[in-house]
């Protein structure tokens, strides 16, 4: 029988149509509580045929040791950083992605970080639910400049809610978008430092790359605004964690609002999350009931496709030809 690995937890925990498209495949479904590390993949791979993968580490000794049996590698999401995509294609392993499912839920959960801070939402609530009554003076959002690192889908949906609230928005992307600039009063900035010195808030909608890893350090934030508020729904490696900690500590930023950090899930010491000026969301910026139909239904479509040898909605490497297997 074909056997698939499903890793993916809100796919799992998450009712929908997802389901019953996977499960009318008749296919076994072998199930686990990802993100994996590398050595729970291992552990898991070398008689599957098929994979349904989240965030787990998928290196090339995890697919040397999948090959020859996995035909077909399904990322469930877009963030294809966590996988050694050059192995892949080596392999001839086509590997899939959903982008295009999941840019409205990150925006939204990018103003809800920034909201959040700018109305000191936690200390409110704290103070509320132990009996308090403690207040402390926020900030509007209105005519505030917000500095988009990343105008893709994403970036530009945060681009479009910003609008919304009367901010003003300016955005480096090295794939530039005029249309959509000029139809949302998008001011295009030559470079980082641009954005670095204009900006009230920055949010980062960038993919990881090693140009990306630790973009925002030590070396970023003298060239930023006193108290900036940064937003990050993309990847928690961009901002160097130790450089953040002792800018949150001194004022430089004044706040920093994410959804993902560098070792997910952290450990309990993990130093920005007992800082008063950091919120840390379990990287769920993408995890709503219709999100998640959206991206499992996309990433089961996309496997049972590529497996029956037909072109899958979205190849990160369409160079490798996808072939029959069922």
């Amino acid at each position: 029988m074909t056997k698939i690995l499903l890793t993916t937890t809100s796919f799992q925990d998450t009712p929908g149509e997802h389901h019953k498209l996977l499960a009318d495949t008749g296919w076994e479904v072998i199930r686990a509580r990802g993100p994996l590390n590398e050595a729970d993949t291992l552990a898991l791979v070398g008689d599957i045929d098929g994979y349904i993968c989240g965030d787990d580490m998928i290196t090339r000794k995890v697919l040397e040791k999948a090959k020859p049996k996995l035909k077909v590698l399904s990322k469930y999401g877009i963030g294809v950083d966590k996988i050694d995509v050059k192995t892949c294609t080596e392999f001839g392993l086509p590997l899939l992605f959903t982008p295009g499912v999941n840019h409205t839920t990150v925006a939204e959960h990018t103003f809800l970080l920034l909201l959040a801070l700018e109305k000191n939402f936690l200390f409110h609530t704290d103070s509320t639910r132990s009996g308090g009554w403690k207040r402390k003076t926020g900030h509007e959002l209105l005519e505030k400049t917000i500095g988009i690192i990343g105008l893709g889908r994403i970036g530009k949906e945060v681009a479009i809610r910003a609008r919304a609230f009367g901010m003003k928005a300016i955005a480096y992307d090295v794939y530039w978008d005029e249309k959509f600039a000029t139809a949302n009063n998008v001011q295009r900035a030559a470079t980082l430092d641009e954005i670095y010195a204009a900006s009230d808030y920055i949010s980062l909608h960038t993919n990881l790359t090693p140009e990306t890893r630790d973009m925002i350090s030590a070396k970023s934030f003298p060239k930023m605004k006193k108290g900036v508020l940064i937003l990050n729904c993309a990847r928690g490696e961009i901002v160097h964690t130790a450089d953040m900690v002792e800018a949150l500590k001194s004022g430089q930023v004044g706040g920093y609002g994410t959804d993902v950090l560098d070792e997910e899930p952290p450990k309990a010491d993990h130093p920005l999350l007992k800082l008063p000026n950091a919120i840390v969301t379990p990287h769920i910026g993408s995890r709503t009931a219709e999100s998640v139909q959206r991206q499992a239904v996309a990433a089961v479509t996309n496997l049972i496709l590529a497996m029956k040898g037909e072109k899958p909605l979205a190849q990160v490497n369409p160079e490798v030809p996808v072939k029959r297997v069922v």
